[in-house]
């Protein structure tokens, strides 16, 4: 498949470009430090973008691809608008050019929590929700500006982020999180979100995953 990366260096951006190279993807990668790519840059087409928040400038990144997968959001606590901006535009660039598959990275807390969650859970989703209450309503935001957009779209909703190695191995829910789901490794999202790219039963949906 053609595929556009938006994030390429970041956490998950970093997992999914690596793991598409290796499984023979065509992958394009957008970022404003090539130097920073976790592979040899003979292996990935670069597009690099001092403006994410362009969707002009982003228009030749998405032409023609078979799906696009972005790792944007926060880096902090200080969302700034950034999950929600940033998306924005590459949805814009995304129906200039007739591009359909977008699939994306959100956060479980913006999920429907499952209702049979224990309680320690449930607490421990609710501390963390206000510790970071700004990167969630961005995420909130975000997840609103993908329903609106004429997209065949995928959030993809981990909890806590790990280092960890890829193992295939993870739980995978529509519509809402895995139960007692605490911590996913970043190779396994990028993992999840590659699968997920032909799954119809993902279009239009929330997926969370998690171990």
């Amino acid at each position: 498949m053609r595929l556009t990366v938006f994030g390429a260096t970041g956490g998950v951006g970093q997992e999914i470009v690596r793991q598409a190279v290796a499984a023979g993807h065509e992958v394009t990668a957008v970022v404003r430090d090539p130097a920073r790519l976790p592979v040899p840059l003979s292996h990935v087409t670069v597009h690099t973008a001092a403006r994410i928040d362009d969707p002009e400038g982003l228009r030749e990144a998405v032409a023609g691809r078979d799906a696009v997968l972005s790792g944007l959001g926060s880096r902090g606590r200080k969302a700034d608008g950034i999950a929600e901006r940033l998306t924005g535009s590459v949805i814009r660039a995304m129906e200039a050019e007739g591009t359909r598959r977008l699939l994306v990275v959100s956060a479980a807390p913006v999920a429907p929590k499952p209702a049979d969650d224990p309680l320690l859970d449930r607490m421990m989703l609710k501390a963390i929700g206000a510790i970071l209450k700004e990167v969630y309503a961005d995420l909130t935001l975000m997840e609103g500006a993908l329903a609106r957009s004429a997209t065949d779209w995928t959030s993809v909703r981990p909890p806590k982020l790990t280092n960890g190695p890829l193992t295939g191995t993870y739980r995978t829910v529509y519509g809402s999180n895995p139960r007692s789901g605490r911590s996913i490794s970043r190779a396994d999202v990028a993992h999840a979100m590659l699968a997920l790219i032909d799954d119809p039963a993902a279009v239009k949906q929330g997926v969370g995953v998690a171990y």
